[in-house]
């Protein structure tokens, strides 16, 4: 995950093997999890959970790491760092986390908190990302630089523009071990041995000899401390001619001779590195967990971090133009996947709710002839049966039809074929049986979908000749029945499947057109970078569009119905409750209000999950209750959608605004499309976050009462309550009757003068929806 940027490289990686290099800039290495060794050419670190090193400049270092480590590393380029600091290269940083000083640790902690959030930041990589990473390197390096550094060496000061000078140093650095000599050297590089020594005493400020020197020294002095081999032994392996020598230097530079620094400096034995035949293994961590672990740390690192992220931003408008833009309202759909389900009280008691609150139009199922439903046919000695096989279809079509409700029946191809002469029979008694009950004029509002999906086998031909018997015995029943069919559409290639080209031409036969559009479908929830989350924004009301193209293209127009949808929520159940997502479905609803028909939703968590048999969880379609009449956010999403009345008069991506007889309506969103795992960590959500300063020129001057709904995490997120209070033991009536009863929108009420422009603040935490009824009041 390196950044393009030349200011800088990023990653966060398991390491396995690191082989050696001389460093480029300034590294430093975060472990967040596991256990890394890192060796240097004069020290052994040993790295675990939340351990920081920085690598110099020029310094060679290689890396060993155990099983299931993440490590971040950030690496800072030299032209970075000397555009804002001109004493670099006179510098060097000592900062390893287990041997820092007394009053260092805050500072320590500023460099993990900067760290975590550069690489948050890197990921996110929103409108303001480049001005973020700018901040945390610089907030790095002040660190670093007030509380790390130290006078640096000749090796620190070397220019690595200088090609030649680099290759001459990096060849000492890897055979410092042999017999070197200045002419050798020389004959290397073509160069005179007079020129090279002037060259390097130039450039290192210290001559040849000595630089090499040098070097062994550092070396020997990791052999002294992590082996037990003799002085003899040390002074021979590293190149030096003679014991003598090495002793000499040895006391010149420490004040001491080796053998009573081995003493004074007693540490655990190692192996180097290069008795290991490596090459680099390592790889980048893409698990989503991973966040979890970041915020933790960040958490427990700065607690005041959670209330510094908010952003600002202004939204002005004018309403002085009269406005006359109608609101429009698609149908809805909730689905209930079989009529056996239209059975039971709190399913009827939910629909009526539904009904009430937010509008429902069709009732959706499946498995229509396959269910409970209908009972099996049995044989009887009576003339007229007095038992019927569709009583409990009856008093579940009964129900809707005195609610006013129609049916929207989607039949599977594979339902309907295997056993296909047996299907359509019973289907034609079904309808028959129908049609003298409740009537044509009921029945001519109901919708069959004949579905097969995208990635099917089956045949164009075998398709096109079962949806033309299921269309020609239904229209033969009862012709203002709409039949329709399912489209799979591919949002990126922009066409349907081969199998599906044939509806194209018979579109005459076609009375609409059913759709899905799931956002979890195009995104791996693998990866940490927003980019692909990002691109979905606006993807129901993109795929729509596309759809609605790609039919003209072909001369066709249809009424649209989308069957089943989502916004992102992850792919598990924690994400799917936890990550808060009302303004994403308001703003999507909005979004495509003019454009389709219907909408659909599954009546509740309960029985949308039924359907996969204990699978897996469903993320393909959004739900409006809970379990025991727990209201989801799609429901309040829903709610809010209704309650606008009048006129359009300002509308926005975020923000809708009304005129009607009472007054004004307002709705504003922070609507957030990015990975559902940063939104179900606390530590990130304040990111997200928005301080909108609103001002609104031309309302009529008067005495108005303000009435403002907050929907958000604290206020109404239903699984949030739910997860709070559970508990292992389980939960009884009063604890869920309380989560209900609280899982609401706040309510608050002002009193409000206004003559001219009136502003005020509106704090909206991620995903969050305030709804102002601003009512004039009759004096």
């Amino acid at each position: 995950m390196s950044n393009q940027l030349s200011e800088f490289q990023i990653s966060l990686k398991e390491i396995h093997y690191l082989s050696p290099k001389v460093n480029q800039g300034l590294e430093l290495i975060f472990v967040v999890e596991g256990q890394i060794t890192v060796e240097t050419d004069s020290h052994f670190y040993e790295l675990n959970k939340l351990d920081l090193l920085v690598i110099n400049r020029n310094e060679l270092f290689q890396i060993k790491g155990n099983p299931n480590n993440y490590v971040l590393s950030l690496t800072i380029s030299d032209a970075f760092i000397d555009r804002f600091y001109k004493n670099y290269r006179d510098n060097r940083f000592e900062c390893y986390s287990k041997e820092v000083h007394m009053g260092r640790e805050k500072m320590l902690n500023n460099l993990r908190k900067w760290l975590i959030k550069l690489i948050i930041s890197y990921y996110r990589q929103d409108e303001s990302h480049q001005i973020e990473f700018q901040k945390y390197l610089c907030d790095i390096l002040l660190t670093l630089i007030r509380g790390f550094k130290k006078k640096g060496s000749s090796s620190e000061k070397l220019d690595t523009n200088d090609q030649r000078l680099t290759q001459i140093i990096d060849y000492l650095e890897r055979n410092y071990d042999q017999p070197i000599t200045l002419e050798e050297m020389a004959r290397k590089s073509y160069l005179s041995t007079a020129y090279l020594s002037r060259y390097f005493k130039q450039k290192m400020n210290m001559g040849f000899s000595r630089y090499l020197m040098t070097i062994r020294l550092k070396h020997s002095v990791k052999d002294l401390l992590y082996t037990n081999d003799t002085v003899s032994q040390i002074s021979m392996n590293n190149g030096f001619p003679n014991t003598k020598s090495f002793t000499t230097l040895f006391k010149e530079n420490y004040g001491m001779t080796p053998h009573v620094y081995r003493e004074k400096h007693p540490v655990e034995k190692k192996d180097s590195f290069k008795e290991y035949p490596l090459e680099d293994a390592e790889q980048p961590v893409h698990s989503p967990e991973i966040l979890g672990k970041l915020g933790v740390i960040l958490n427990t690192l700065d607690q005041s971090y959670k209330n510094t992220q908010s952003k600002f931003e202004e939204l002005s408008l004018d309403i002085t133009a009269p406005g006359n833009i109608p609101i429009s309202r698609p149908k809805h759909m909730v689905i209930v996947h079989e009529l056996k389900e239209l059975q039971k009280e709190n399913i009827r008691a939910q629909i009526l709710m539904a009904k009430r609150e937010i509008g429902v139009d069709f009732i959706g199922i499946s498995n229509l002839l396959k269910g409970e439903a209908i009972s099996a046919e049995i044989e009887t000695d009576e003339i007229i049966p007095t038992s019927s096989q569709y009583f409990k279809t009856d008093i579940a079509l009964e129900f809707l039809k005195q609610q006013n409700l129609a049916l929207f029946v989607r039949i599977d191809y594979q339902e309907l074929t295997m056993d296909e002469e047996n299907y359509l029979r019973k289907l034609e008694h079904f309808l028959k049986h129908c049609l003298q009950l409740y009537g044509g004029s009921y029945l001519s509002a109901w919708h069959f979908l004949f579905y097969e999906p995208y990635n099917t086998i089956v045949a164009a031909d075998e398709l096109k000749r079962v949806y033309f018997r299921l269309y020609h015995l239904i229209k033969g029943i009862v012709p203002d029945i709409q039949v329709g069919m399912f489209l799979p559409f591919s949002f990126e290639k922009e066409k349907t499947s081969e199998a599906h080209i044939w509806l194209l031409k018979e579109a005459e036969f076609v009375d609409f057109i059913g759709y899905h559009s799931n956002q979890n479908d195009v995104v791996d929830f693998k990866e940490l970078n927003d980019d692909r989350f990002f691109l979905t924004k606006d993807y129901l009301k993109e795929k729509t569009e596309k759809i609605k193209a790609y039919l003209k293209k072909n001369g066709i127009k249809k009424p649209l119905h989308v069957i089943s949808w989502n916004t992102l929520s992850g792919n598990t159940r924690l994400t799917n409750g936890r990550f808060f997502r009302a303004a994403l479905v308001l703003e999507n609803m909005l979004d495509i209000s003019d454009e389709v028909e219907s909408v659909g939703f599954w009546i509740n968590t309960v029985v949308h999950e039924s359907e996969s048999d204990g699978q897996r969880i469903r993320i393909e379609g959004l739900e409006l209750f809970h379990y025991f009449d727990g209201k989801r956010p799609a429901y309040f999403a829903l709610m809010f959608a209704k309650r606008l009345k009048g006129k359009i008069v300002a509308q926005g991506p975020d923000y809708m605004m009304t005129k009607n007889e009472r007054g004004y309506q307002l709705v504003l969103m922070n609507s957030k499309t990015v990975n559902p795992y940063y939104l179900i960590e606390e530590t990130f959500l304040q990111m997200f976050n928005k301080d909108l300063f609103v001002k609104i020129k031309g309302m009529e001057p008067g005495e108005y009462q303000v009435r403002k709904y907050t929907f958000d995490r604290e206020h109404g997120a239903l699984y949030t309550n739910w997860i709070d209070l559970n508990s292992r033991y389980g939960l009884d009536m009063e604890v869920i009757d309380y989560i209900n009863r609280s899982s609401y929108p706040q309510l608050e009420i002002f009193d409000e003068k206004i003559m001219s422009d009136w502003s005020f603040y509106s704090y909206l935490t991620v995903n969050a929806i305030h709804f102002f009824d601003i009512r004039k009041a009759v004096l």
